[in-house]
Parts: C-alpha cells; sequence; structure tokens
C-alpha cells in the first residue's frame, strides 16, 4: 500500500471521505490538523483508490499501537485491514465494510452503532458539578474502570489520547472526576464513562453533548457505539435523539490483558 504524503493528496482525500463519513476520515482530519497522534494514512493505490488504513506512522506489524490501526474499503474483499468500531450516518453506509486479519488471541465484542448528532443546547449541571478536563494523574483511574484495559498497554493508550485529544470531564467542587468522554485519533467517543456512586444525576447526558458540542465546533463529526448488553447508555442515546445504525459490528481487540481471568 502507498503512504499519503503530500498535503494536497491528504487534503482531497479529506473531502472524498467527508461524503461518506467513514470510521478513518476523523482521522485524516487529525493528520490535516496537526496531526497530534503521529499518524498516516494508506491507501492501495491513488487517486483511484478502494481502500483506505490509518495507522501509528511508522508502525511495524508487532507495535504496541497495534490496536490503534482502523480501515475502510470502498469494495468488499480489496484489502484485509485491522478494524475496530466502525460507523456512519445513517443511509452512508453502502458500498463501505471493514475486515480484519485473523490474529491469535483476538476478542470480539458486539456493538450497537449510533450516530450521534449536535443536540441544540447543554442539558443543566447538577449542584456542586462543573465541566473541567482529566489529567495525567488520571489515567489509573481510566485504565482500571475501562472494561479492555487493566493492563501495561491500555495505560499506555489511554495516557496517549488523554494527552493530544480533546475530553470532557465532569468533576465535583473540589475537582474529583465524576464521569468523562475520552476521544482517539479517529475522532471517536471512547471510554464514556460515570463512576457508580455518581450514576442517575445525568452526568453522562451533560458529557456526551458537551462532546458532541466541541467536536462539531472544531468541524468533526460526532458517533458513538453501545455494546449490546449496556441497556442503559442505549436509553440515553434514543433519549438523545441519536439514530441507530441498522446491523452490528465487531469490536476487534488485540489486548492480552483479556486473558488475564482465563482459566
Amino acid at each position: 500500500m502507498k503512504i499519503l504524503t503530500c498535503s494536497a493528496h491528504l487534503q482531497h482525500l479529506e473531502g472524498i471521505l467527508r461524503k461518506s463519513l467513514p470510521i478513518v476520515f476523523g482521522a485524516v482530519l487529525n493528520i490535516n490538523r496537526g496531526n497530534p497522534g503521529q499518524f498516516e494514512v494508506l491507501v492501495d493505490k491513488w487517486p483511484e483508490f478502494g481502500a483506505v488504513l490509518a495507522r501509528p506512522s511508522g508502525e511495524v506489524a508487532s507495535g504496541d499501537m497495534e490496536h490503534c490501526r482502523r480501515g475502510v474499503t470502498r469494495h468488499p474483499g480489496t484489502c484485509q485491514v485491522c478494524s475496530e468500531h466502525p460507523w456512519m450516518p445513517p443511509g452512508l453506509q453502502d458500498g463501505l465494510a471493514t475486515v480484519s486479519q485473523d490474529l491469535a488471541g483476538k476478542k470480539g465484542v458486539e456493538l450497537d452503532i449510533v450516530d450521534t448528532p449536535l443536540t441544540p443546547a447543554s442539558p443543566s449541571l447538577a449542584p456542586g458539578v462543573r465541566v473541567g478536563s482529566l489529567s495525567p494523574s488520571n489515567v489509573d483511574l481510566l485504565n482500571e474502570t475501562w472494561p479492555y484495559g487493566g493492563n501495561a498497554r491500555s495505560r499506555r493508550f489511554l495516557a496517549e489520547i488523554l494527552g493530544h485529544f480533546p475530553q470532557v470531564c465532569l468533576q465535583d467542587g473540589s475537582g474529583q472526576p465524576l464521569a468523562w468522554v475520552l476521544t482517539d485519533h479517529f475522532g471517536t467517543g471512547t471510554h464514556s464513562y460515570t463512576l457508580p456512586e455518581h450514576r442517575r444525576h445525568g452526568h453522562m447526558q451533560v458529557a456526551l453533548t458537551v462532546a458532541a458540542q466541541r467536536a462539531h465546533a472544531r468541524g468533526f463529526p460526532t458517533f458513538g457505539h453501545t455494546a449490546l448488553g449496556n441497556r442503559p447508555m442505549q436509553r440515553l442515546q434514543e433519549m438523545l435523539g441519536n439514530q441507530r445504525l441498522p446491523g452490528v459490528c465487531r469490536y476487534i481487540l488485540h489486548n492480552p490483558g483479556l486473558d488475564r481471568d482465563a482459566p
């Protein structure tokens, strides 16, 4: 595959992807706006490409950031790529498909897919709660509460996105995190979480709304995904007016920590 390095080509690719909004579009947006995650984009050919892949610059197959590769094909079967959770707005998914490599030890989690529109106004904050930001000192808390975390590789990944990409955190009066929404290298909302003792107060509704408003202000689309078993988040997405896309995608995890409890 060919690595795109020409800024004009990358801008042209952004314009093409904007018409269909595949998951890789967010990575191209970030690359064209300073490339905070130090990513690169590959295509099978140029300019009439059939497949696009985004990955950390100079990545090798065994690199620690292997779980951060995502891509999309214009025509199913044109190439094999590693994919986590692709999604796109309703009506635009035709002709786009993703496939994953058969890697040892991978596990899949079925996800619902939703498009997250910009809501017109933020819901009210609970008394004593303010919108703030997570700090690097919170990375251990993130790693402990992320379902796919709990090991050194996941901690490095969370520290990377915490240090380079937008996030929203609701805090109490002493500045302690109550709920948060992170954003990854692909402009994707990830690890949205409310601490158990602070649930049922509308915190996640506020965090998701603020995150969507900030993304749209930067010119980024916002997308969401919800695990099939996470009914509270599904109900919240429906309440916010988000539209569930048809079908189910697979979240391909390359995370050795998932086997830590295996017999």
